[in-house]
This record gives C-alpha cells, sequence and structure tokens, in this order.
C-alpha cells in the first residue's frame, strides 16, 4: 500500500524547518541569561549520542535524505549548547574567584557564598528585552511562529521542486540490515531517555532558564518527521525499515508535551504566588 511521495516530500521539509529553528530559543535564552543551567547536560549528552546513533543508522540503510539531513544538523547544534552550558560555567566560575578576592563591602548589594545559585539571577537584567505578555499573547506568538516556520518548509520544498522538475526522482532503496535497525533503535532509546533528565530538573529549578519554543519545535519537528516517513508507504517493509525512527520520535512527543506541561505548571504557580504577596 503506496502513500503518496509528495506529502511525505512536504511534511519532510516542514520538519527540517522546524528543527533548523528549534534549538535558537534555547541558544537565545542561554545568551541572555548568560548561563545554560536551566538545560540538563545529561539531557544534551544523551540527546547527542542519539543524533549520532540516528545518522550512521540512517546512512547504512539509505533512509530518505531528510532522516540523513537531520541527523547530521542535530548533531552539529547539540555541540552547540554544550559549548554555552560550559563556556558560561567557566565564566560564571570565574565571577566567583573574582568576587571571591575582593572584600564585601567593596561589592555593594553582592554576598557570594556556597548558596549562590549557578543560574545567575539575570532576569532583571533582561526585562528590557523581554516585555510581559499574557499568556494568551505569548501562546499566540507561539503559535503564529509555528505556523510560519511550517509555511517556510512548504515553501522550501515548492522551491525544490521547481528547481529539479525536470530530474525524475523517486525515494532511495531502503536496506534493512542489523547495523542500521541497530542503531536506530540506540537513537529511538536516547531520544526518549534524554527527556527523563531534564524533566527531574525541571523539578528542582522550576522551568527557569530553559524555553518552551525549544519543545514546541520539538514536537511540530518530531510529529512531522513521523507523517512524512508513514505518507511514502505502510508497506511492512517500509514500516520495519524505519521502526526504530518511527518509534522514538513518537514517544518523544508525549515526553515534550509532559515538558511543556511543567513550564506551564511552574509558569501559572509563580504568577498565584506573586498575586499574593502583592
Amino acid at each position: 500500500m503506496y502513500g503518496s511521495e509528495t506529502a511525505s516530500s512536504i511534511l519532510g521539509w516542514m520538519s527540517i524547518a522546524c528543527w533548523i529553528v528549534v534549538y535558537s530559543p534555547q541558544i537565545i535564552e542561554n545568551y541572555q541569561l548568560k548561563s545554560g543551567e536551566g538545560i540538563s547536560v545529561f539531557f544534551v549528552i544523551i540527546w547527542l549520542i542519539g543524533d549520532l546513533a540516528n545518522l550512521f543508522g540512517a546512512l547504512l540503510a539509505g533512509l530518505l535524505p531528510t532522516i540523513i539531513i537531520l541527523g547530521a544538523y542535530y548533531t552539529v547544534c547539540d555541540i552547540i549548547l554544550l559549548i554555552q552550558i560550559y563556556y558560561y560555567r567557566w565564566t560564571r566560575s570565574k565571577e566567583l574567584t573574582a568576587s571571591s578576592l575582593i572584600p564585601e563591602a567593596e561589592v555593594p548589594g553582592r554576598i557570594v557564598s556556597e548558596e549562590t545559585p549557578l543560574i545567575p539571577d539575570r532576569r532583571g537584567e533582561a526585562a528590557h528585552i523581554k516585555t510581559e505578555r499574557s499568556d494568551l499573547a505569548q501562546g499566540l506568538i507561539y503559535g503564529g511562529a509555528l505556523i510560519f516556520v511550517l509555511l517556510t518548509g512548504a515553501i522550501a520544498w515548492a522551491v525544490d521542486e521547481y528547481l529539479h522538475r525536470d530530474q525524475p526522482r523517486g525515494p532511495p532503496k531502503e536496506i534493512v540490515e542489523w547495523r542500521s535497525q541497530l542503531l536506530g533503535w540506540i537513537s529511538a532509546v536516547m531520544y526518549i531517555g534524554a527527556r527523563i533528565p531534564q524533566i527531574f530538573k525541571n523539578f528542582k529549578t522550576k522551568c527557569e532558564g530553559l524555553s518552551p519554543a525549544l519543545f514546541l519545535f520539538s514536537i511540530a519537528g518530531n510529529a512531522t518527521y513521523v507523517w512524512a516517513i508513514l505518507a511514502v508507504s505502510l508497506d511492512r517493509e517500509h514500516v520495519t525499515a524505519n521502526a526504530g525512527w518511527i518509534a522514538g520520535s513518537s514517544l518523544t512527543v508525549f515526553l515534550d508535551v509532559f515538558v511543556l506541561s511543567q513550564f506551564l505548571y511552574y509558569r501559572a504557580s509563580s504568577r498565584a504566588a506573586s498575586r499574593a504577596e502583592a
């Protein structure tokens, strides 16, 4: 039973568009806070292992170009996040060392101790950058951004089709063999497992320093990714060849929804506490 290669291609480009921008909100958040402590190191490292397994497995199996492109891009972005985390930790430790050498009286309003948080309280400093918006307005902004990204993916597909209009194209031949399948399932386990340390970290940090847009675009990217695979064909051989990637992306969506729920819960709790204090 064969599906639509055109629909698969469009969904694949939409998925690529989501994943191109998915890391940007978190990278910007880290830059504004001068800290990467909102995101779990284990989350990024496990995600990186999954991305590497995904990339090599896709290459061995001769899967859709979309899968191979995404695997390479994910890997680069994971490394960027890790660099941010450790760079800001290094600069933070330098600040604390420098502060400890200055008498407390010479540092107005600043007391450095073992209780000093690893995530510097730079929310006040970034207040002029982030204007306070209602939950509804912010939701509309995220929704609009998501629609824009999906439309951009569709436009990219149209441009690609136009540029290659005279070239016959078809799905690549899929190779079902144990090495690629093993790597595919390893990547699935890594993607699912990566969310666990982030979820536990959120219980401690109350999602401070974490961008919800990262998980919103991750949900959209994974969903369109799975649909792109299934749109090609529902034949047993095709589904079997892609089973690891389908399972990993599908289950990751549910965990990402849980992370977004955490963010909304802690945001609502924070606002309720602020109202109570007022």
